[in-house]
Order: C-alpha cells, then structure tokens, then sequence
C-alpha cells in the first residue's frame, strides 16, 4: 500500500499491491509552510490509515531537518518530531526513514535544486545563505537504499538516516548549476545558515553493497540528470 501522489509516492508504486506494507509517502511538501492545518491533515490521515490497516508495517518518510541547527524551531521539524514520537510510541511495527534533501522529477519548487534551478533559469534574484549546507541525494539512489533495507528486513523499528556521505555548501550548489546550465545566478550572500552532519553509519554497509557512488561530480551528475 503506498499512501499519497508525489515524487516518493511514485518511486515506491511498487509497493502499491503490497498488503503487509503501508509506505506512508504523503506529507507536506512545503518545508516552510506555517500553516498548522496542513500538518493536521497529514497527521489524521496517518491516524486514519493505522486504524484502518491493523497489523500492517508502516514506513514513514521523516527529515534529515531534524538535525539542522538552524531548523530547530521551524514548525515542519517540529512537526515530523511529533511524529516520530506518535508512531514510536503506537506502531507495533515500523520503520521511520530520516531522508535529506531528494532530488528528482519534481514540479515542487520549494525543493533545494529546484529552487535554486527556477530562480537561476528565470533571472530572479533570491537570499543566500553563505553558512548553509544542504545534503542532496537522488530520489533513486535513496529508494534503492529503502528497498534494500525493506526486503532483507535488516532493520525493525528504528530511525535510519538515508542521505548522500557528503554535504554541499549553497555556494557549491548554485556554482555547480551555473556551470552545467551555462548561466549566472542573481543573489545576495546572506552570513546565515549552520553547517551540521548526518550520521549514516547504518546504512554505509548497504551502500558499499549496492555500490552507490557519491563521486566528487555526484552533484553535477544529478543537474544533468534532472535538469
């Protein structure tokens, strides 16, 4: 069973005939919204779906957020905590995949590339934040990731981090689109943001195993490929 339409949603419509599985994949897709009755929403359709299918594994799709200093008090980080909490606390069986920033076919403007993508192709000037780094993986490196983990059972309820072993400054980011789109970027540098790390020493032996390659040109890869 796969809950929800977008990108994640889609990558895992394998599991859509899966009658053991709930791959819950339907969140807020706005990481800066405030409005607290989208996070309601997604809330009570969790709730509906666990008291609907009884019995049923639950894979959640969390944030690597959670561990960035500088969203510490943003409302979606506090929001996925939340259910994090709920689900550790109610589901008898589970799996809450923590990802970072995924990359994609995607016509969410509000994810990183996409972001930086729409305001470089269209001349628009935009913040910087010059402290920032931003973790981005391919949204198929992280499902074969997942569905690894999910048909060899390697883990039962735990909080996994599913992120590339390297993370970007926004500078690194917006220089890479420039150079493989062949265009300038209109921005002011901002001195915010915090660096911080993602511990992904659980699944270092799954990638090893799948030989994913976060090479040094990884990033400029997925321009390529997405864009």
């Amino acid at each position: 069973m796969v809950i929800g339409n977008g990108m994640v949603a889609t990558r895992f419509s394998s599991y859509k005939n899966r009658n053991d599985i709930i791959i819950f994949a339907s969140g807020v897709s706005n990481s800066k919204i405030k409005d607290e009755q989208a996070y309601k929403r997604e809330f009570n359709l969790l709730k509906d779906t666990l008291s609907l299918n009884p019995g049923k594994k639950l894979v959640y799709f969390s944030t690597c957020s959670i561990l960035d200093p500088a969203e510490a008090d943003a409302p979606y980080t506090a929001h996925k905590l939340k259910v994090e909490e709920y689900i550790t606390q109610n589901v008898a069986s589970y799996l809450i995949f923590r990802v970072s920033n995924l990359v994609g076919n995607s016509n969410n403007k509000n994810t990183v590339l996409n972001f930086f993508v729409y305001h470089i192709k269209n001349k628009i000037n935009f913040d910087l934040w010059t402290n920032a780094t931003r973790n981005l993986i391919d949204i198929d490196d992280m499902f074969i990731i997942a569905d690894s983990i999910l048909t060899t059972d390697l883990f039962q309820n735990q909080i996994i981090n599913i992120a590339n072993e390297k993370s970007y400054t926004t500078a690194e980011i917006v220089v890479a689109i420039e150079e493989c789109l062949k265009l300038s970027a209109n921005y002011i540098p901002i001195n915010k943001g915090i660096p911080f790390t993602i511990d992904i020493s659980l699944i270092l032996p799954i990638i090893k195993k799948l030989n994913i390659q976060f090479r040094d040109h990884y990033l400029k890869e997925l321009i390529n490929k997405y864009y």
